[in-house]
């Protein structure tokens, strides 16, 4: 084992991360009331440019109005661009009028980690100048071929950042590759052609202590193609997906969540292997197959996401 380790920088159950366009506040109260893990409020994509101020208030009122640590969900923002004309006053009114509520600011486009730095500054700044207690995490969209180029330059940023993101549309668009939806697979390739830049975000994520989350699945009226692209993802090492629809959320939660029959061996695998460290062993065997160390980790793995979802219900 190499010397150089980034343990995990910060544990969130976001198993479901149900995306919400900030500009429309009757769908903000559900999301709240809803059983999604991790809901962002959206201030890019899914606002037009007219309504991104009225949304942008929108937000701040929603993270003041509601308590959403209570409901036992994380909230986050999704600011716009770097290259925008909106990203400062993103940053600076939700940092200044609810800075204190809000969990992360999801960061979209980013090419090079000097983007991050530039929202972290701000960050820092507000933070210091309110005197707030709390500290926002960042979070980070990787959705162009540049910003998969860098993206281990990016995972090591440290800071603020906790995670990076899979945003498969906009990559779709900036790789010119021909998809049949968002988030789907292509007839015309054999496999899965996401799979490639799927594996290279996550192996930058666990090499340098991030969560690694699947992005949207754009035909929600096409459930077993949404549970397909998350078993993929969750087969790779990303520990939730986006929901663009309410009706993706429970899809999300069932294939992220270990089930019980996955956790009791998990624990028998540890009880297997502690009884045979008695009794000068390092390894053991459990249903007709051998266990080691590295079974443990495994086992340990399931066992951590298995307390985490207890611990919101």
């Amino acid at each position: 084992m190499s010397h150089t380790l980034h343990p995990l920088r910060r544990q969130r159950l976001q198993r479901s991360e149900l995306a919400v366009p900030a500009s429309n506040p009757s769908m903000i109260d559900k999301a709240a009331e809803g059983p999604a893990d991790y809901v962002f409020l959206d201030l890019e994509d899914a606002v037009a440019p007219p309504e991104k101020p009225q949304a942008r208030k929108n937000a701040i009122q929603a993270l003041n109005d509601i308590d959403w640590a209570a409901k036992g969900k994380t909230v986050s923002v999704r600011i716009n661009g770097l290259d925008t004309q909106y990203m400062y006053r993103d940053v600076v009114d939700v940092m200044e009028q609810a800075g204190n509520r809000v969990h992360t600011l999801l960061v979209p486009k980013v090419g090079v980690a000097a983007d991050l730095y530039t929202t972290e500054a701000m960050v820092n700044q507000i933070e210091q100048a309110r005197g707030f207690e709390t500290h926002v995490g960042l979070e980070a969209l990787i959705e162009t071929a540049l910003g998969m180029a860098n993206v281990e330059a990016i995972a090591q940023f440290g800071g603020r950042l906790e995670a990076l993101h899979f945003g498969v549309a906009d990559y779709a668009a900036s790789m010119r590759a021909r998809t049949v939806n968002i988030g789907g697979l292509n007839p015309d390739y054999p496999g899965d052609q996401w799979h490639a830049s799927i594996m290279r975000m996550v192996v930058a994520c666990r090499a340098y202590g991030l969560r690694a989350i699947d992005g949207p699945f754009g035909d929600f009226s096409d459930p077993d193609g949404y549970q397909a692209g998350a078993r993929r993802a969750a087969a790779l090492g990303c520990e939730g997906k986006w929901a663009i629809h309410p009706s993706q959320v429970a899809l999300a939660n069932e294939i992220f969540s270990p089930p019980d029959t996955e956790v009791s061996r998990a624990e028998r695998i540890i009880a297997e292997l502690r009884k045979a460290e008695a009794e000068g062993r390092g390894a053991a065997s459990l249903d007709g197959k051998m266990i080691d160390a590295a079974s443990e980790k495994m086992a340990r793995n399931v066992i951590d996401v298995a307390a985490a979802i207890a611990a919101k219900t």
